[in-house]
């Protein structure tokens, strides 16, 4: 089937370049990228962003909860 898609003018000027330098065809370029695409799953932004943000404040969270107490000279450099 063949369609129309309206390629902005620097996208298409990388995709070319991209596919001289594989030694493809622009064609074959945009049926692997609709192939990649397609084959991912569909996931909701907004989960995905929630459960980020979640793992981000747990990884964020102090395992020693100890207040620090600054160090004197001598003990910098006994160490």
């Amino acid at each position: 089937m063949k369609t129309t898609v309206d390629i902005p003018d620097e996208l298409l000027h990388r995709a070319k370049i991209v596919a001289a330098q594989r030694k493809t065809t622009l064609k074959e370029l945009v049926y692997q990228g609709l192939d990649y695409v397609l084959q991912r799953p569909v996931i909701d932004s907004e989960a995905e962003r929630r459960a980020h943000l979640k793992r981000l404040l747990q990884a964020m969270q102090a395992s020693n909860t100890e207040s620090m107490v600054p160090l004197r000279r001598e003990e910098i450099y006994d160490r």
